[in-house]
């Protein structure tokens, strides 16, 4: 992979953080995506409970780190470094595991869309970079 094209992969990565995780940025609007969650869980006839009452101490924590993961997206997007898709990489597979452990702890099903773009951002980043470090010492060796 050529270190542009990796650093396309950290912007869409970036932008799609952006476009989940803004509107957990806010106590008022986390709170309208998490009812709306919980009604798509109900419309869909899932398994397991839909979404549990959140007070307003979870909603601090959830506009906590919705504000944290959007900052994180903006940099990304405007400053893509090598470095930053390694660190989005490892943050992801970690995350990654997190979602699991709530699945099989009987979170609704709809995590499992989440579960599976965070593993593929996140292998897809540390991949990536190892094939961006494989091509630039391979061009360096034939100059």
């Amino acid at each position: 992979m050529t270190p542009p094209r990796y650093l396309q992969l950290v912007r869409a990565s970036a932008l799609y953080d952006l476009l989940v995780s803004a509107p957990f940025a806010t106590p008022w609007t986390a709170s309208l995506v998490l009812s709306a969650l919980a009604q798509l869980h109900l419309a869909l006839g899932l398994a397991g409970p839909a979404m549990p009452a959140f007070a307003p101490f979870h909603l601090l924590f959830v506009a906590f780190f919705g504000t944290v993961v959007t900052m994180w997206a903006l940099l990304r997007l405007i400053w893509p470094r090598r470095e930053q898709g390694l660190i989005d990489g490892a943050g992801r597979l970690a995350f990654s595991a997190w979602q699991a452990w709530a699945l099989f702890r009987g979170a609704s099903p709809l995590l499992w869309g989440f579960l599976l773009v965070e593993l593929a951002f996140g292998a897809t980043q540390l991949l990536g970079l190892r094939r961006t470090r494989t091509d630039a010492l391979a061009a360096a060796a034939i100059a």
